[in-house]
């Protein structure tokens, strides 16, 4: 047990030895939950909304919808031209248009595109146009039940419509309103939504970057000439596991506190967090471990680590919300551990959950880390024989 303690110590030491390091892993990640939550932009998001046309109850319906609801504030504007203005000069984030033949369209049982305007650049508008959709999908329901009645019976639809309110079918109330507080419910700080992505992005390129340390211990006849000593093999591959794992754990750790203490981040239930946490570091390491085993020179050590962890971050929505993606790209994206680790993460901190509720995330995550850490050892055991 002693060796194995060693053994990690010595990758402590060879990881913070570098002061550069020290910046990556301590300031940077708090900054960039800093200036990610700023971006989110918190309670200073608006929204503007144009309703084109004249004499539109059902596009009423939906703006007054938008309003009652108060999750933003909502900006009516006169047409497309001033909301592009507006949306332009920062003044709002994002702007809904709603079409002149809404409600037209909608009675005559047809289908209705509402444009969302908003600038490439501004990462603050994905909250809104996800609420906004939301919205927009609760209302669908509504009307939907009206088109169909219509369809189907004698009634008008302006009728059908009235009923189906009042009825409010309660299989399609639970699935929108699951829907629309699933992504940003209001409870929960611009803070909250930045910081867990980048604990899962920070974290594995940081646990990534010690693939350096193994090609750095092969080149330098290390491995070799800590075999040749009594110590158990096992103890030797422990030993390099476990110098990987705590580091990763140590930059989870300093995320998960710093922006606590920081910016009263509220991450939830201590037991499903960590349990999420430690299955991630797992999942790291031993891709640290394997890409070290794989790699050659300490150069190719880090461009791979680079690639496979800023892809893999980058395809398991850390770099753009996992809300934001959809069809096939939501789809790979869960070939990643990155994207179990977000719905993880959004459930115990937007939702309150426990770890029963993260159970299938939670599983997915092990599934990595058994078979990544498996894979790492295995390598790390034809290294330190060769």
């Amino acid at each position: 047990m002693s060796k194995t303690l060693a053994i990690t110590a010595l990758n402590l030491r060879r990881t913070f030895r570098d002061r550069g390091n020290i910046f990556f892993m301590l300031l940077l990640p708090l900054i960039m939950v800093f200036m990610m939550g700023m971006s989110y932009g918190g309670d200073q998001q608006r929204l503007g909304l144009v309703v084109n046309g004249q004499d539109q109850p059902l596009a009423e319906r939906l703006a007054d919808e938008l309003e009652e609801s108060g999750r933003f504030p909502i900006e009516r504007l006169g047409d497309y031209e001033q909301l592009r203005d507006r949306i332009e000069q920062g003044r709002i984030n994002g702007g809904l248009v709603i079409p002149e033949d809404y409600d037209e369209t909608l009675r005559d049982g047809g289908t209705v595109e509402i444009g969302f305007v908003t600038r490439p650049d501004d990462w603050s508008s994905y909250p809104l146009r996800t609420w906004a959709g939301s919205i927009a999908s609760q209302e669908a329901s509504v009307i939907g039940a009206a088109q169909f009645a219509s369809e189907n019976g004698d009634e008008g639809f302006d009728e059908n419509l009235r009923r189906s309110e009042e009825a409010d079918p309660p299989g399609i109330e639970v699935e929108t309103i699951t829907t629309g507080e699933a992504v940003f419910p209001q409870d929960v700080g611009q803070y909250g939504l930045a910081a867990p992505p980048l604990l899962l992005l920070f974290t594995f390129v940081i646990s990534l970057t010690t693939a350096i340390g193994v090609v750095e211990m092969r080149q330098k006849g290390l491995s070799r000439r800590m075999y040749s000593t009594p110590t158990p093999l096992r103890t030797l591959i422990a030993g390099e596991a476990l110098g990987r794992f705590v580091v990763t754990i140590s930059q989870a750790l300093i995320i998960l506190v710093g922006s606590s203490l920081l910016f009263g981040v509220v991450w939830g239930d201590p037991l499903a967090i960590s349990a999420v946490v430690a299955a991630f570091c797992l999942v790291g390491a031993g891709t640290a471990m394997l890409i070290g085993s794989l790699c050659r020179s300490e150069g190719g050590a880090l461009a791979a680590a680079l690639v496979v962890g800023l892809g893999a971050a980058g395809a398991g929505g850390t770099m753009v919300p996992l809300e934001a993606l959809s069809g096939p790209s939501r789809t790979a994206a869960y070939a990643t551990p990155h994207a179990w680790g977000y719905e993880a993460f959004s459930e115990l901190i937007r939702h309150g959950g426990g770890i029963l509720d993260i159970l299938p995330q939670l599983g997915a995550l092990c599934g990595f880390a058994v078979v990544l850490f498996g894979l790492g050892a295995w390598r790390m055991k034809w290294v330190l024989t060769r």
